[in-house]
């Protein structure tokens, strides 16, 4: 590479990277605002909600890294543009593929980077993540109960707890499970204790009643015990029963050789096809933004021009592009029909925007109307200028 392209080259790679942990700054910023109930109404401490949010991390930076190259790119040439370097490459001769060469090597990186985070990192964080939200909830009876709050870990199931001893005992607990119409329960004890066995937990409750509805309308049941424990695992039975591994928490591997037998996949085959073409299409984005950037900002102009015009059209076609993209993988979810829609979008920007710098670097020619009236005045001046001449001629050879 020659010293121009390290020096774009540098000044585009610094710009991406401060361009993309901005967005996924702000970006992850939103999302932790909506994960803060973990750490409020859940009792979770400051590590599990970090881990919790940070693992969304790599997803995020999967979608937004080809907008950061293309904003990185309109930045590296509006600055060359105004500082007049542009117009002193293009003086020297430098076609518009030198100052797009390294700009493609920012991209090529991007997109590496992009198919080591959809095939191997993202799959990883949002497998962990699921099992990390699952261990959360596993663990709420002894961790996530505040004393003196009604708790509804879902629909139809209430926990309150009076209190909470050093050692980990539940003080003064109460409990309704109404998750079943066909047999709801509420148990009262005076405390209770957490016991675990392996990879199950138990709720041991002492010294309390159980209050039966009867399902045929009649008295309820009244039923008072010593020692009676519940299993906890009941209480996730809705999440046990869907926890069944989503596409994007499938690693590649597994997309090309599918588990026939998983019911997610049997139910929707088509959302596994569209997870995995649109890992292997979206490196193509951040060619296909580098040359729209370069197709319409390209072009040397003088400091009189105002630019802001044609960023603002490169911007927006490359959002565009964007836009187009996510509407095919979205169709790709329902029908087959439009996954090769996931290649050619990126691909015809590609193309579209090569044709169009090549065009934009030949010279234009001149109209032929232009070129009639200006050999006519041509040949008026030289009419015109002719007597004077003659009349100059014959004076100095007098």
């Amino acid at each position: 590479m020659s010293i121009l392209g390290r020096y774009i080259f540098r000044q585009s790679i610094g710009a991406v990277v401060l361009i993309l942990v901005s967005l996924t700054t702000v970006t992850w910023i939103g999302v932790a605002l909506r994960q803060i109930d973990v750490m409020t109404s859940q009792g979770q401490n400051a590590w599990v909600f970090l881990r919790l949010t940070a693992l969304v991390l790599p997803s995020l930076i999967a979608f937004i890294a080809p907008i950061a190259v293309l904003i990185s790119c309109l930045h590296v040439i509006n600055r060359l543009s105004g500082d007049s370097e542009l117009i002193i490459m293009t003086a020297s001769g430098a076609p518009t593929w030198r100052l797009v060469r390294p700009l493609l090597v920012t991209a090529l990186l991007c997109s590496l980077m992009l198919v080591l985070i959809n095939n191997f990192v993202a799959p990883w964080a949002n497998r962990d993540l699921r099992e990390s939200a699952m261990q959360v909830r596993t663990e709420l009876i002894s961790q996530v109960l505040q004393p003196g709050r009604f708790n509804a870990p879902e629909p139809g199931l209430t926990i309150h707890i009076r209190d909470r001893a050093a050692d980990g005992q539940l003080l003064g607990l109460l409990m309704h499970d109404g998750r079943d119409p066909l047999q709801i329960s509420s148990y009262l004890a005076e405390s209770g204790y957490i016991v675990k066995q392996g990879t199950s937990a138990y709720l041991l409750m002492h010294k309390g009643n159980i209050i039966r509805d009867n399902a045929n309308g009649g008295a309820p049941e009244l039923i008072a015990f010593d020692s009676y424990a519940v299993d906890i695992n009941r209480f996730e039975q809705k999440a046990e029963q869907s926890f069944t591994l989503r596409p994007r928490e499938w690693f590649t591997t597994e997309l090309l050789r599918p588990n026939l037998a998983d019911p997610l996949y049997k139910a929707t085959p088509q959302r596994f096809a569209a997870e995995l073409h649109d890992r292997l299409s979206n490196p193509l984005y951040p060619i296909a933004f580098v040359l729209i950037a370069a197709a319409f900002a390209g072009q040397a102009q003088t400091t009189r021009q105002n630019r802001t015009q044609a960023l603002l059209f490169a911007f927006a076609a490359g959002v565009g592009v964007r836009v187009v993209g996510i509407s095919a993988v979205n169709s790709a979810n329902a029908k087959a029909s439009a996954v090769p829609m996931m290649y050619a979008v990126p691909i015809a920007a590609i193309v579209l925007a090569m044709i169009a710098i090549q065009l934009n670097m030949k010279p234009k020619r001149t109209p032929r109307v232009v070129l009639a009236a200006t050999s006519a005045m041509r040949r008026g001046g030289q009419l015109l200028a002719a007597p004077f001449r003659r009349a100059a001629l014959r004076g100095g050879t007098r």
